[in-house]
């Protein structure tokens, strides 16, 4: 567990590897990260600093003190560092996975939790799987009487897309006989490897302008089309007045409750919140 923006002058750091100028101790990462720091544990302590490009870390490597971090201080170590990535199209600023711990933060958690990942709210929507499931039996079955070959990766992620958006928005995003899937599989991957590559910029922060690796600007781009993807079933529930098939889906709850209380709720916290709980769970199920 990394706990960022520390200063490299306070005397009340612990120890660590000597830092490179410029680089600090990036070099020592190499990369399988996780077996290197489990390395420089054994010779620096299960509670040591590192100084990562211009960013000072300290890494926890035993359970009793990440325990003591992680449950008895929670509040003051639950801020998280944000990667530069993230700040495509302000992602940071309306996610519920990188904003503090605050009274917005605490409102998004508790809509989340009560509308989106509530016994009842998956329990009503039982049916609505047992549906998807039998499509996807149908697909296949229609596929062997033809002779023709299944791609079962890709029959099962459309299936887990039009099973999200019927929980969202009441509709296939989808034809389960096309392959109109693909594009959406390619941007969920394509915004989880940039997430996920080391950026310059983290460690680095004064080349944030320039962005240097171009991930910033491609992450821009893939989260731009998803907000576009999703901002169109909102805009045809909000142009036609009408819920999700009579069903009470997420988007109506949602939107509800954006009309009742704006200073919780608004339409860019929906679209982000459709985003970040659609990539998340299809990056998920497809590893």
């Amino acid at each position: 567990q990394g706990l960022s923006s520390l200063s490299r002058r306070s005397k009340k750091l612990p120890p660590g590897p000597t830092p490179l100028p410029i680089l600090g101790n990036l070099h020592l990462l190499g990369d399988q990260p996780h077996k290197s720091l489990a390395k420089l544990a054994k010779k620096h302590g299960p509670l040591m600093s590192l100084q990562l490009g211009q960013i000072t870390t300290v890494v926890i490597t035993s359970a009793g003190m990440a325990k003591e971090v992680l449950q008895k201080q929670d509040l003051a170590f639950s801020s998280r560092s944000i990667p530069d990535a993230i700040h495509a199209h302000s992602q940071f600023q309306y996610s519920v996975v990188w904003l503090p711990v605050a009274s917005r933060w605490r409102s998004l958690r508790k809509i989340l939790n009560s509308n989106i990942f509530s016994g009842n709210r998956l329990d009503a929507k039982q049916h609505l799987r047992a549906r998807k499931v039998q499509e996807l039996v149908d697909y296949c079955r229609k596929n062997c009487q033809s002779g023709e070959a299944l791609d079962v990766g890709r029959a099962a992620f459309r299936t887990s897309l039009n099973l999200l958006s019927n929980t969202l928005f009441s509709k296939d995003l989808t034809d389960p006989y096309s392959d109109s899937a693909k594009e959406f599989k390619d941007l969920v991957w394509s915004i989880m490897v940039e997430a996920g590559k080391p950026n310059m910029v983290d460690f680095f922060p004064v080349l944030e302008k320039l962005d240097p690796q171009g991930i910033r600007r491609r992450m821009t781009i893939h989260f731009g089309k998803v907000i576009k993807m999703f901002g169109d079933p909102i805009n045809e529930r909000l142009e036609d007045g009408k819920s999700g098939g009579g069903n009470s889906d997420v988007l109506d709850v949602l939107l509800t409750t954006c009309e009742e209380s704006p200073e919780e709720i608004d339409r860019t916290h929906i679209e982000r919140l459709c985003l970040v709980c659609t990539t998340k769970n299809l990056y998920e199920r497809e590893n």
